[in-house]
């Protein structure tokens, strides 16, 4: 899969939504934070790691989805159909990533009673 650029950012910006992990070297965290894994999220939200990863690429899939369908109206508008497909394509994308997102946190929820907290 080809990693989503937003906001005119590289490939490896930080509000890529290309799985969430972090782009930086020896790091890996919720879409591309920069954190640590293992460290900063479970410490200043009080959520586990995968609790907050989760959180962060359901944020980042829904915050793109949105941001692309600007994308498409901009393409559309400059009479340019392929990359208005292009864009609905990557839009589609990032849907189905927080479809499946909230699907993962839902059941996390659920398996732990109703206590977002995964174990890790």
């Amino acid at each position: 899969m080809a990693t989503q650029n937003q906001g005119g950012m590289g490939s490896t910006g930080n509000m890529g939504s290309g799985g969430g992990a972090g782009s930086s070297a020896g790091t890996s965290g919720s879409a591309g934070t920069g954190r640590q894994a293992g460290t900063g999220g479970a410490q200043a939200t009080g959520a586990p790691d995968v609790t907050y990863n989760l959180v962060s690429i359901l944020y980042h899939a829904l915050h793109g989805a949105e941001t692309y369908q600007q994308y498409i109206q901009d393409a559309e508008q400059a009479g340019n159909r392929e990359l208005a497909q292009f864009f609905r394509e990557v839009h589609d994308e990032n849907r189905r990533r927080a479809e499946r997102g909230q699907q993962l946190l839902a059941q996390c929820i659920s398996q732990r009673g109703g206590n977002p907290r995964m174990s890790q």
